[in-house]
């Protein structure tokens, strides 16, 4: 028995490593061919870089729109995520602790709105955003992000509400504190391991997305890193060491958060599912 349970671990060891390698290995490509000038990754992708180039990094910080989107995609996420915050707990304390009809039907409105594809109303929003002014603007994505996340979020804060006792609130409402400071004083904070799954979810989405800042930000204009780097691919020639010198840096802000809030993102994405 000993022994098939050893084998059987060994060979969870193994599928997990090679997994772990085959998901690993695009980020390790992406900061090895960053340090590679254009005519090294041409001639041998695969190849260790020769020495550390780093006039791909100098070029995009000094001579092109880069640090003018990457200013774009921090205003964006920082912005998106802040307001997620603010708002989306509330509406799952007040959708989950105040169980009615009404309530009811606000959170399936809200799982109704997470099945609808965003490709589907894409156009009819782009022209509602014409219509109100906020198309070319940081304004119109911010707002469009925020909306589109309130599902996802309201679903995922009301499943982790379920395991707070109430008799916590209970208490403090006897002492005299009010709904409001009961929400942000005792309850808020121990919604923090699904705050952290809120804001890196969220945060990865908003600052890997392509499709809206190329849609509504104005033309001739910095959009986002993403949208920045889409221009150095051409259909007959490819400037490769701009893309994942570019790619490269958008990567660090986002390991840093994963990083540091990694801890946090699975408990609150287990107990989540578990509480759910």
């Amino acid at each position: 028995m000993k022994k098939d349970i050893k084998l059987n671990d060994i060979i969870i060891f193994a599928v997990t490593l090679i997994l772990a390698v085959i998901f690993a290995f695009p980020i390790f490509f992406n900061i090895m061919s960053a340090f590679k000038s254009n005519g090294e990754i041409m001639r041998d992708a695969i190849a260790f870089p020769k020495g550390f180039y780093l006039e791909s990094f100098k070029y995009l910080l000094t001579e092109t729109k880069y640090p003018e989107a990457m200013l774009n995609s921090t205003i964006l996420t920082v912005c998106s995520i802040a307001v997620m915050i603010l708002v989306i707990p509330m509406a799952a304390y007040a959708i989950e602790r105040n169980s009615s009809k009404w309530t009811n039907g606000i959170f399936t409105y809200f799982l109704f709105g997470m099945m609808i594809p965003f490709q589907v109303y894409m156009i009819p929003l782009f022209k509602q955003l014409k219509m109100i002014g906020l198309f070319g603007t940081l304004t119109g994505p911010i707002l469009v992000y925020i909306s589109g996340s309130i599902g996802f979020g309201v679903l995922l804060f009301t499943s982790f509400l379920k395991g707070i006792p109430r008799e916590i609130e209970e208490s403090a409402e006897i002492d005299g504190c009010t709904r409001t400071g009961i929400f942000w004083k005792i309850v808020f904070p121990l919604l923090g391991p699904v705050t952290a799954s809120m804001v890196v979810l969220q945060g990865l989405g908003i600052w890997n997305d392509f499709l809206m800042p190329m849609m509504v930000l104005p033309t001739g204009q910095a959009k986002t890193m993403i949208v920045e780097l889409f221009y150095y691919v051409g259909e007959f020639s490819s400037r490769w060491d701009m893309i994942f010198a570019g790619t490269t840096m958008s990567l660090v802000p986002v390991l840093i958060a994963f990083l540091a809030l990694q801890k946090y993102f699975v408990k609150g994405v287990s107990s989540g599912a578990i509480k759910g």
